[in-house]
């Protein structure tokens, strides 16, 4: 498969910057004077983002970061009205929101913004790797929780302050967090609100890495590179959603069926490639795309 290696940056966002360069695309939260402070307007634009990503066969991997000397500051706190958009006419009923949970008022005066981003991540086709260049707090920093690796810099700081505002974690997080650092770690988070260097982070398992600041954005790109250089695209997707999808799953045997279905499938894909590649000892030359070729093995 051919892919483009040139820089293309793409720019119908008013809040990212979105720029593809040898299958690596950069997703930079672009708020600078705001300390890249979250909005309704950025999120969706990233809901966007990652779905066009998803679908592009010219993207392999993603780095999200945030332009000047924050990640994201969480919130923009200074909006009028409800801060996270949402409709307060509205009374939603847990079985309201189950039924009607694809509406157009439901999705924009009820879900949470942060969540909704959270699951885009989550349904992406590619893997997802946050560079967080500064602070990353509240919605900042759970964002980044459906990310597949966070690397942070060293002078970085990231804190899950919801309390301190009188509300409680989104974006998925009461989902994703325990399963990164454990139920304790998470609560004892949670509860303090306080926020966490590089180091602790590191050392509780939530970052992979933490460097210097000026090596952060090309050390997130070799990462991205590694994930995906000779590396079949269908491959990489299916894996990441069996990763991501299979730990839920009630019995191993589950796991087993959805396992059955994706090797069957891809040892007569990219599979076969792959193998002659070995066996000829040369790069292989994967022609599957994840676009369209992923096939159908998830209840």
């Amino acid at each position: 498969m051919t892919y483009s290696t040139q820089s293309q940056a793409i720019q119908p966002y008013t809040t990212l910057v979105y720029d593809i360069e040898d299958r690596i695309l950069t997703i930079t939260l672009n708020r600078p004077d705001q300390l890249n402070a979250f909005t309704v307007t950025m999120a969706n634009e990233l809901i966007d983002a990652f779905e066009r990503a998803s679908a592009d066969d010219n993207v392999g991997a993603i780095v999200v970061t945030g332009a000047g000397r924050a990640f994201c500051a969480g919130m923009d706190l200074s909006v009028a009205g409800n801060v996270f958009g949402l409709d307060e006419t509205m009374q939603p009923s847990p079985q309201e929101l189950e039924q009607r949970f694809h509406d157009e008022d439901m999705i924009t005066g009820v879900r949470d913004t942060g969540g909704r981003v959270s699951l885009s991540i989550y349904n992406c086709n590619k893997p997802v790797i946050a560079a967080i260049n500064g602070v990353a707090v509240g919605v900042g920093a759970t964002m980044t929780l459906a990310m597949d690796v966070r690397l942070m810099a060293e002078s970085a700081r990231i804190g899950f302050v919801f309390g301190k505002i009188g509300i409680v974690p989104e974006a998925c997080s009461t989902w994703f967090l325990p399963r990164l650092v454990g139920i304790s770690q998470a609560l004892d988070w949670v509860y303090t609100g306080e926020l966490i260097n590089s180091s602790i982070a590191v050392t509780a398992g939530l970052v992979k890495a933490a460097v210097p600041a000026e090596e952060l954005l090309n050390t997130a790109k070799a990462l991205a590179r590694s994930y995906i250089q000779n590396r079949s695209p269908v491959a990489v997707a299916l894996a990441r959603q069996m990763m991501l999808r299979n730990p839920a799953l009630p019995h191993p045997v589950d796991a087993h069926k959805v396992e059955s279905l994706a090797v069957f499938y891809t040892s007569q894909g990219d599979g076969k490639e792959g193998i002659k590649a070995f066996l000829g000892k040369r790069d292989p030359a994967f022609t599957g795309r994840a676009s369209v070729d992923i096939p159908d093995v998830f209840p």
